[in-house]
Formats: structure tokens, sequence, C-alpha cells
């Protein structure tokens, strides 16, 4: 009966997939048939770093973006070849079967591009556009108008994202000038926090007043600092009900963009702020793109918010675990599981909710294992040669020698394959 008792303890019900806070209602977009707010889950999009007049390039970043998991695709059009590149990037993705909207990334000078190339402004999903940069004095009214309009005749939808990096300096000014008249100052950070807000709310209600339908306006205000992206982002939430696109401007590089971005975002995401996000990764030498698209994912999933693949629990090793056997087959699930998501995603629908465990010795091992669908817990230094697996929270099988690996692979399959039902067809 005690062990009865052990069992029921250490094998909770799962947590369900979906977030246990109440996500902020937002207007919905739908960008390329993919909804953005109103409820839908949190969108994953990335961007490129191609040349985006170099096609073949850029279909190819743009197709290993897709199959890891972006749901959005942006790229940078800044010269009048890169915009006549679009069309020609968007027909030969389709030809591949990557049917994922593009988001087209204009400053300076959109107003031209889009009117120059209207194949382009056909072609994208949606624009971004800044309002700190979209034009200067006299030529910002007209050249954000000329934008807006072509959203409105292709019937695009558009993001107004403001960056702490590319401020109104007009607005700023205005907002210190206006600062100096208080009688209790505000602090110069929260000054600039505050024109960062207003040079993107104001930009949409001028998207509005010129005949884009609020549903099709998406609102960022990025900055690369955790507090502060919390801040604006907060304060932002509370003055309107646009979709909201999270992201850190410039992450950084490596540990430090991931821990960044996570910190800042979770906060928000707990706190139903958010609707679609990007991890702005600075890429390590000889990483690929797609790990960006990887920790927004993984963001998403560890916060409660989506399930994009199974999940491996695994611990860090220790002295009773010398042997590295563990740490080889923790990466090896991983990959394994990462790699069949795309096929068990069509065919074996709800295997992302699929919770994993490889631990590497007796002291955690079998608790851990069973409060995972599947776990195996390997003989640490001086431990029996055995590995006991665990299915639905009870001892199946051990597994010993030279095949552990392969043998354990072949039972997360045989798991996916009688668990989650075959579509038809």
């Amino acid at each position: 009966m005690a062990r009865m008792q052990h069992d029921a303890i250490t094998r909770p019900t799962p947590p369900a997939s979906a977030a246990p806070w109440p996500r902020r209602l937002t207007r919905q977009v739908l960008i390329g048939g993919v909804a953005v707010g109103g409820g839908a889950p949190v969108v994953v999009q990335s961007m490129t770093n191609t040349d985006t007049a170099d096609v073949a390039a850029s279909v190819k970043q743009v197709a290993e973006l897709w199959r890891a998991g972006s749901e959005l695709v942006r790229l940078t059009v800044n010269t009048p070849e890169a915009a006549a590149a679009i069309p020609r990037i968007r027909e030969k993705l389709l030809m591949m079967g990557v049917d994922v909207p593009l988001i087209g990334d204009f400053h300076y000078n959109g107003h031209q591009l889009l009117a120059g190339e209207p194949a382009c402004a056909e072609a994208l999903a949606k624009y971004r556009i800044n309002p700190g940069n979209v034009g200067f004095g006299r030529k910002k009214d007209t050249q954000f108008a000329s934008i807006i309009e072509a959203a409105i005749r292709y019937g695009k939808p558009v993001r107004i994202g403001a960056n702490w990096g590319s401020l109104d300096q007009a607005l700023a000014a205005r907002l210190m000038d206006e600062n100096h008249g208080r009688a209790e100052p505000w602090d110069a950070g929260r000054v600039l926090r505050e024109a960062l807000i207003l040079s993107a709310v104001e930009s949409a209600a001028r998207a509005v007043e010129l005949g884009l339908p609020a549903e099709r306006i998406v609102l960022s205000c990025k900055v690369s600092g955790v507090q502060e992206l919390i801040a604006v982002y907060r304060d932002l939430a509370a003055r309107c009900d646009y979709a909201l696109h999270l992201g850190l401007t410039e992450a950084g590089i490596g540990s430090k963009g991931i821990v960044a971005s996570s910190a800042a975002l979770s906060v928000l995401l707990q706190e139903g702020i958010g609707d679609t996000i990007r991890i702005s990764l600075t890429p390590e030498p000889g990483q690929p793109r797609t790990t960006e698209v990887v920790v927004a994912q993984e963001l998403l999933q560890t916060t409660g918010q989506r399930a994009f693949t199974p999940m491996v629990t695994a611990c860090p090793g220790c002295g009773r675990t010398t042997s590295t056997f563990f740490q080889e087959l923790a990466k090896t699930v991983q990959e394994h599981v990462r790699a069949k998501m795309p096929e068990w995603r069509i065919s074996h629908p709800g295997a992302e909710n699929l919770s994993l465990a490889v631990m590497g010795c007796v002291v955690n091992g079998p608790g851990e294992s069973r409060q995972a669908d599947i776990g195996i817990s390997l003989p640490g230094t001086g431990e029996a040669p055995s590995a006991p697996v665990f299915i639905d929270g009870e001892k199946k099988v051990t597994l010993k020698g030279e095949n552990i690996a392969a043998e354990f692979v072949a039972l997360i399959d045989d798991y996916v394959e009688t668990r989650y039902a075959r579509k038809a067809g």
C-alpha cells in the first residue's frame, strides 16, 4: 500500500498544454492565413540574414526556418533588387511546398519600394515599418501614408514597430520639453519609454484614420534591456488592444541572448501579454539561423503556452555519473524526436505532448522516469549495468548491453504509434 501511495505521488496528472493564466484579449490579425492575437496560440516568427536579392540563398534559409517551425518569416527589403526578388522567392518556396507567410522589413525607403515593385507588395503577407525612420520632417507623414495606402490597396496587415535604437527624435524632443514643465519631472528613461509607446500608438491611430482596419495592425516597442522591455509592454498592453509582437531588439549571442530573451518574454507571457514572438539571437559562427526558432518554441513550451515537440528531462550529472552515456542518450533522444515531429505532427497528432526522461543514476532516475510518459534510468558509477524503462509510470522492461540507445528509441516510436491515433488517409 505504501508503494502504491508513493507511485501516486510521484506521477501527478500531467499539466495542461494551455497556459494557466488568462491571455490578454487583443484584436486578431490574419497574416497569410496565420492568426495572430484574438486568443490564437502565440505565433513563432524569425528573420533571414541573407541578402534578399540572392534568391537561392534566401529561399534556402526561409525553407530551413520554416522546417524548424517558424510560422512567419521576415526578410529585409532595402533595395529595388531585394524588392524584385520577393515574388521570385515566394514562387520558388511554393514550388517546394513551403507555404510560409513572408514579411517585408522596410526602413527609410519602403514607400518607394512598394510603389516601384507592385509584385513585391502583392507577394508579401505583411509589411513591417518603423515610425522612427519611415520618413523625416515634412516627408514623414506622406511617406507613412504611402505605405499604409499600399497595405490598404493590397489587403495586407502592417506591423508598426517602434525601436529604442531608432526612436522618433522629434517626438522624443517634444516629450522632453513637456517633461521640463512637470512639477515632478520623470526620469529620462521613463520619458524615452513614453516616447517609444506613443510612437507606436499614435502611428497606429494615424493608420486607422487613413483607412487601415485596426484588425490589420500589429504593434511592437522593442528595447534591448530586460526590465525596460517588461515595463514598456506592460504599459503598451494597458493602452491598446492591438496584437503585440514581443522580442528584445538585440538579445545578444549565445547563452546571453537566450537567457535575456527568456527572462523578459516569460514574464510578459505569464501575464498574458504577447501574441507573436521572435528571439533575436546573434548567430554564433558556424551555427544555424534556426537556433532562434528552437529557442522560441522551447520558451513557449516550457511556459505552458504551446507544445511543439516532446520534451526530454535529463539530469545534469554528478560524481555518480562519471560515464557520458546518459548525456549521449539524452542528445540522441532529443534529436530523434525533433527530427520525427514534422512526420508525427501529421500522422500522430498529439505526439508533441509526449514527455521523456533520460536519467543517469538511481538517486532520482526511477522517480523522474515514472513521472514521464517514457523514462529510462541508466546505471550510475558502481551500479548494476542495467537500465529499467518506465512507461506510464510502471516499470515495463530492463535494457542491457550495447544496444540500449537503439532499443530505447524504438520503444519511443512504438509508444507514439500506439498512443497517438494515426489520421485517416
